[in-house]
């Protein structure tokens, strides 16, 4: 591998840094990544640091395109637009544009519905995308996994950018040619990350554009008004200790050893499956994430949780109060960072995550206190007191220590994911033996309806909470929408003579599931069966692989893909997605994507998806989605002296043989998935009866290569 590329790994204990750690103990973990922007691997800001973590590696390049996009009237849209437009020219506004991205304060992929301010604005529902607003245009991103849902949901005043498609501009880049120069870009500072406003403030400033930060109020708030949903309010619950595995005093000790070992005095956290998890807390304020809106300052001294008080129950204060946690207002973050610099904290701020809001309110709050000198600037996180105080404030531009522990799961959070898991697949074993014998009866049931059912037998089972996101129920062409959402005043119905794709997953109280199964209840041609075929060749491929200690997850991600290639076919998302322990469904630092920015290598104890695919736009979508955890693996030579990782599942629920071309399959492929329906039967079987657990058998017989 180019030395530019090199990872260099350190795992932190409260005590010692090591090179290896068993899944069971508990750490802080940070790692240095030397990125070079010349090679054009991340688009992030990492000059400050070389300890900056990629968080997301998708992209928005981005190619417009209006072949198959749908238009229509779209008047209330227009109205939007319009009274949008109209505030861009008031006083202490005064913007040529508007950017409104897809997150909320926290960077968050699902928001709570007050916070979806894109969605509203343009109609297009779909977790990820930017919209940019001119005075007479209006565009917006997405990726591949949202194409089709784009088309059909944006009307004509807005063109669809498709991020990922060659040659065309990013939105810094059509805000630079659409514009004349000159002209100011207004955003919502909490709503992008330190990062992701410095890049575009950068890129902008070619076409002598200024960026504005619009601190008062968001503009689309404005026209929103009264329609806007209430900001949430639900309770906080305790996240019991046998699922937790590690209490808040040990993890907030290792914490504080992080901040002495980087020259922090303290640090603010503001992604909220972060704070949940280092507080061993759940909320409810986002549907399908247990977590709640809340930021976290952690002093070498003390914390203290920004978060509405109205949502902490006696026992959780309780639990905060014997965690030395003090509470304080949400919107009084701002005042508390400028407290910190008054007082000369060194803040650690992991600018990829925190919003340029934050992050700018303590840079400027730190000219206005006085420095020794340029030569002192630069010592300032050597030279700290007992409490991790020096002379002057001076930031500390790292990678969040929280998320790499997060990711890496310690023996009872693995625990609790297996056990959710097999209840998982009992409720799909009792949901495919109903789905099955209602096509079969030819009743007409719709996507939703489809969906609604899986919820209750899911809903049946010990623990359950929620789903983990909206189930992509898509039958035929529907399937081909990569994150298809069936509305019950417009989707297909369940038809048996088409492929069918079921994408879900469940929040359980002990874990979080995430699976995908495609179908076919009748006979599936032979070009199904040879693409569902070769998506499942790419799943087993990465299921077996065996790889070095320090690994990123893109190298990876043409074992999935290789079947596809070898007849010129591929699909447009990456393979694997990490995954919270009864957390967020979507987790990072890691993944397995062609997209190679991220380098976060995998570690033992990561859970990731093994999610490989195929789709035919307009026709069928093919997705075959396990669960797995990373391992040591035990291998008879350890080259170079280092250990080799490998897999282990956690999902166990038939795979249809019907769609397999067995032709095609190599004896070892025929093995495995042998092998697995075996293990499916052995761990499932005794959790169901009767139909279910005759659906189970006759779905897990082994299959012969003549």
């Amino acid at each position: 591998m180019d030395s530019s590329l090199s990872v260099s790994t350190t795992m932190l204990t409260c005590s010692s840094k090591l090179h290896h750690y068993p899944p069971r103990s508990f750490r802080f973990l940070t790692f240095s990544l030397p990125i070079f922007r010349k090679l054009g691997i991340c688009p992030k800001f990492l000059s400050k640091s070389p300890n900056l973590t990629v968080r997301s590696s998708s992209s928005i390049t981005a190619k417009p395109s209006w072949e198959f996009q749908k238009k229509g009237s779209g008047k209330e849209q227009d109205n939007k637009l319009r009274a949008l437009r109209e505030i861009f020219t008031r006083p202490g506004v005064n913007v040529d544009a508007y950017i409104i991205p897809s997150q909320d304060a926290h960077q968050s992929e699902f928001i709570a519905e007050c916070y979806m301010r894109r969605a509203y604005i343009s109609g297009f529902t779909g977790s990820a995308g930017t919209a940019v607003v001119t005075k007479d245009k209006a565009a917006l991103w997405t990726d591949g996994r949202y194409f089709l849902q784009a088309e059909k949901q944006l009307n004509s005043s807005w063109d669809l950018m498709r991020a990922g498609n060659m040659g065309v501009p990013t939105p810094s880049q059509w805000v630079n040619t659409v514009l004349a120069p000159g002209c100011r870009i207004g955003i919502d500072p909490f709503l992008f990350s330190s990062d992701a406003a410095k890049e575009f403030k950068e890129d902008i400033s070619k076409g002598n554009h200024e960026l504005v930060f619009l601190y008062d109020f968001n503009l689309v708030d404005e026209i929103w008004k009264e329609s806007r949903p209430n900001p949430p309010k639900e309770p906080i619950r305790l996240h019991d200790l046998k699922y937790a595995g590690v209490n808040v005093s040990s993890k907030l000790s290792c914490l504080r050893s992080e901040l002495r070992n980087a020259g922090a005095s303290a640090i603010v956290i503001s992604m909220l499956d972060e704070i949940a998890w280092l507080l061993n807390l759940r909320g409810n304020d986002i549907r399908h994430s247990p977590v709640m809106y809340a930021y976290l300052v952690v002093e070498i001294d003390g914390a203290k949780l920004f978060v509405d008080d109205t949502k902490v129950t006696p026992e959780v204060m309780e639990h905060l109060t014997n965690a030395g946690i003090e509470l304080r207002a949400y919107e009084s973050i701002l005042s508390e960072i400028e407290s910190l610099a008054a007082k000369g904290a060194n803040l650690w701020l992991d600018t990829s995550s925190v919003n340029a809001a934050i992050v700018n309110a303590y840079e400027s709050a730190c000219y206005k206190y006085p420095w020794d000198s340029a030569k002192s600037r630069k010592k300032r996180t050597a030279n700290l007191d007992s409490n991790g105080q020096s002379g002057g404030p001076c930031a500390v531009y790292r990678s969040s220590p929280v998320s790499l522990s997060k990711a890496v799961k310690n023996d009872a959070e693995l625990e609790g994911m297996r056990n959710c898991h097999l209840r998982d697949a009992a409720a799909l074993a009792q949901f495919w033996a109903w789905l099955e014998d209602e096509i079969q009866r030819d009743v007409v049931l719709t996507e939703v309806e489809v969906a609604d059912k899986l919820l209750e037998f899911r809903s049946h089972q010990d623990g359950f909470l929620d789903t983990s996101f909206d189930t992509i129920s898509g039958s035929g062409a529907n399937g081909a929408i990569i994150h298809y959402k069936p509305e019950s005043d417009s989707c297909s119905t369940v038809d048996g003579k088409k492929l069918f794709l079921l994408d879900s997953g469940g929040q359980y109280i002990d874990g979080t599931t995430d699976i995908t199964r495609t179908v076919h209840f009748g006979e599936p041609s032979a070009r199904e069966k040879e693409c569902f075929t070769r998506v499942l060749q790419g799943h087993i491929a990465l299921d077996q692989a065996v790889f070095p200690e320090n690994t990123p997850g893109f190298v990876l991600d043409a074992f999935a893909r290789s079947s596809l290639w070898k007849v010129g076919l591929d699909y447009r998302h990456g393979t694997g997605h990490g995954v919270g322990a009864a957390l967020n469904v979507h987790e990072g630092p890691h993944s397995i994507s062609f997209r190679f920015g991220n380098i976060t290598p995998l570690l033992t104890g990561m859970i990731v998806s093994n999610e490989p695919g195929y789709y035919e736009d307009h026709h069928f979508g093919i997705r075959i989605e396990n669960l797995l955890y990373v391992k040591e693996e035990d291998t008879p030579n350890r080259f170079g002296g280092i250990g080799y990782l490998g897999f282990e599942k956690l999902t166990f629920v038939p795979i249809q043989t019907k769609l397999v071309d067995i032709s095609l399959l190599s004896v070892a492929e025929v093995e495995w998935l042998n092998s697995y329906h075996l293990q499916v039967w052995e761990k499932v079987s005794p959790l169901l009866d009767g139909s279910a657990r005759q659906w189970l058998w006759n779905n897990t017989q082994p299959i012969t290569k003549l």
